[in-house]
């Protein structure tokens, strides 16, 4: 089965495809109402790997790229900017790089205390290795991998957008004490990660509009509603607002500007990379 939909691009169309995917990485914009997304769709069963990476300090995405020699990078995990630390578990080939239960100024937080048990518990983008087969899936940190997978790569964010919104459960959103802690109904620029019914991967950055600075972007309920529509059976948010930003080819996308419209470059500590196998 093929859907298509018209995209604003060099290409007239662009297919989503559910079987026999193409096997080259494909890159295409989407103008939405108040923003601009940037879209890499890794088709499932190629070349190219998707991967996590951390830094020992913040860095930009060129940076991350220049590192590994990757095709593309996209801002991923939550981080404390004050001390630099993660603030979501990322696991590299198996080993425990980062663990949010680390990080003193989150730990030792008294307005987080009631809240840690979920966020020690967020959603996270995982690599397994299922005999041969690379397989991507999107899941909460505390839940079982496959029988039969080996769980190579992690990193978490959250919360998860498809197949359901949940920020309740894992502790963005509490109505009873007026919590929202990613402003998830305000426009924002945004970052997030999907995987399609055949197991393509999809990275997404929506960048504000530097004509609206103020109110651009978008919501999370509408960000969840666009990676339906790119095919997208699971999917999480990442890191967005200011450490929102995309690089692919060369260059670099970034989501948040400034009131005068200018892109703000936010180092971030963790990335999802796209290289060759």
């Amino acid at each position: 089965m093929v859907l298509w939909f018209n995209l604003r691009s060099s290409t007239p169309s662009i297919p989503t495809i559910t079987s026999s995917p193409p096997k080259t990485i494909r890159y295409f914009e989407r103008t939405l109402p108040q923003s601009i997304a940037h879209i890499l769709l890794i088709p499932a069963n190629s070349r190219f790997l998707v991967t996590p990476a951390l830094s020992q300090k913040v860095a930009t995405v060129e940076e991350f790229a220049e590192k590994h020699r990757a095709l593309a990078i996209l801002n991923a995990g939550f981080f404390d900017p004050a001390n630099q630390k993660s603030t979501s578990y990322v696991i590299l080939q198996g080993k425990l790089v980062a663990n949010p239960k680390e990080n003193e100024r989150l730990v030792n937080n008294p307005n987080l205390k009631s809240y840690l048990s979920q966020i020690f518990n967020r959603t996270e983008f995982r690599r397994y290795l299922c005999g041969q087969t690379v397989r991507y899936d999107i899941a909460l940190h505390n839940a079982s991998q496959p029988a039969g997978c080996r769980l190579v790569d992690a990193i978490g964010a959250g919360p998860s957008l498809l197949p359901k919104l949940t920020l309740e459960k894992e502790g963005f959103v509490d109505n009873a004490n007026k919590r929202d802690a990613l402003g998830s109904n305000q426009p924002n620029a945004r970052t997030a990660v999907g995987i399609t019914r055949d197991g393509s991967v999809v990275l997404v950055m929506v960048a504000q509009k530097p004509s609206a600075s103020a109110n651009s972007g978008v919501s999370l309920p509408a960000l969840a509603d666009f990676m339906k529509t790119l095919g997208a059976d699971k999917a999480m948010n990442l890191d967005g607002g200011s450490s929102s930003s995309l690089y692919y080819n060369g260059k670099t996308f970034y989501g948040k500007v400034d009131l005068e419209g200018n892109p703000i470059k936010r180092p971030v500590k963790s990335v999802l990379l796209v290289q060759e196998n």
